[in-house]
């Protein structure tokens, strides 16, 4: 066989073993709920949809990391972009996005795929139509055990508190920021408890007492600020399923990556909702409440174990193409 053959067919089984497990991993969501498109974001800017806000008749993305500091306002009856926010510094890793009262959104920069930042920021950016320039205030926040990469950023309906889910393959981390943060130091973030892996974003419910947390695949329903689970169901087959927003206690919008990407709504499945209403739950932590650990060492259990499962899966498509790969190469050795 010519070597030039040879090189071209190991190069393509170099590309399948490094994206097979992608691929895997994002295709294994369970049944298929059924697929609700809301809209399609109409504007060839936004790529990478990472997180997601819906207020009325708009609603707010930016991009993932890589893009300049925006926020894109879009008219969720047509998809058309009808506005976008620049705030003066360039972030590094966007990939979130939380309610921060009227005509404003929290823009978090907290990805760190390389464990490298010795801080994340969160931005409180003003939005709606139009085009406009501002100078906003990034404040710095920090884990207290060392570095994480994060996706999910969500904002407290009633206390307007910050909490940061980190993105671990196997498990993450729910911090709740301080209080009152300081725009000029940085603010220790607090632990409060477990989640399962790759968390990709996350929302309060409006009556503050419930939120959710989305994979790639899959969403989980907890009470609040106790993190017991209350449920949890597959998520339709998105491209890369980044965003979520609550929109109302019965349902939800989730956004993927990929240019002109659909919005789906997805409701809450009936047995969660009766969940919600019947689980007890303290009241919200009041403003200045110290977040501590919870005290459930698996109050993700379902969910985290389909998590765990698929995490194993990219693992074992990594390791069969491996084999496939090494009798590749045998097979083309000269003989």
């Amino acid at each position: 066989m010519p070597d030039r053959i040879r090189a071209r067919l190991f190069a393509a089984a170099a590309v399948s073993l490094v994206s097979a497990p992608f691929v895997v991993g994002l295709s294994a969501a369970g049944a298929e709920p059924d697929r609700g498109e809301v809209f399609a974001f109409q504007d060839p800017e936004i790529v990478e949809s990472s997180g997601l806000v819906v207020r009325g008749d708009r609603a707010f993305t930016t991009n993932d990391s890589g893009d300049t500091g925006r926020v894109f306002t879009v008219d969720v009856a047509t998809g058309e972009t009808t506005g976008v926010t620049y705030w003066a510094d360039g972030p590094e890793d966007v990939e979130a996005l939380a309610p921060a009262g009227d005509g404003r959104v929290w823009v978090g920069d907290i990805g760190d795929n390389s464990h490298s930042r010795p801080s994340i920021q969160v931005t409180s950016v003003p939005v709606g139509d139009g085009e406009r320039t501002v100078e906003e205030e990034t404040i710095d926040l920090v884990y207290p055990d060392g570095a994480h990469d994060a996706e999910a950023l969500l904002a407290h309906p009633r206390t307007g508190r910050l909490y940061v889910v980190t993105k671990g393959v196997f498990g993450g981390e729910i911090y709740a920021a301080p209080p009152e943060m300081a725009p000029d130091a940085p603010n220790m973030l607090g632990l409060l408890g477990q989640t399962p892996g790759l968390v990709t974003d996350g929302a309060f419910f409006p009556d503050g007492r419930h939120l959710i947390l989305r994979t790639y695949s899959s969403a989980v329903v907890y009470s609040f600020p106790d993190l017991d689970r209350v449920g949890s169901f597959d998520l339709p087959a998105q491209q890369q399923g980044e965003g979520l927003a609550v929109t109302s206690a019965k349902e939800v919008y989730v956004s993927s990556e990929g240019q002109r990407a659909p919005v789906l709504r997805v409701p809450l499945p009936r047995e969660v909702r009766a969940a919600m209403r019947k689980v007890p739950s303290q009241s919200p932590a009041a403003p200045g409440a110290t977040p501590t650990t919870s005290t459930d060492d698996t109050p993700l259990s379902d969910l985290g174990t389909q998590v765990r499962g698929d995490a194993w899966r990219w693992l074992g498509a990594g390791v069969l193409l491996i084999g496939v790969l090494l009798v590749l190469v045998r097979a083309l050795r000269p003989r």
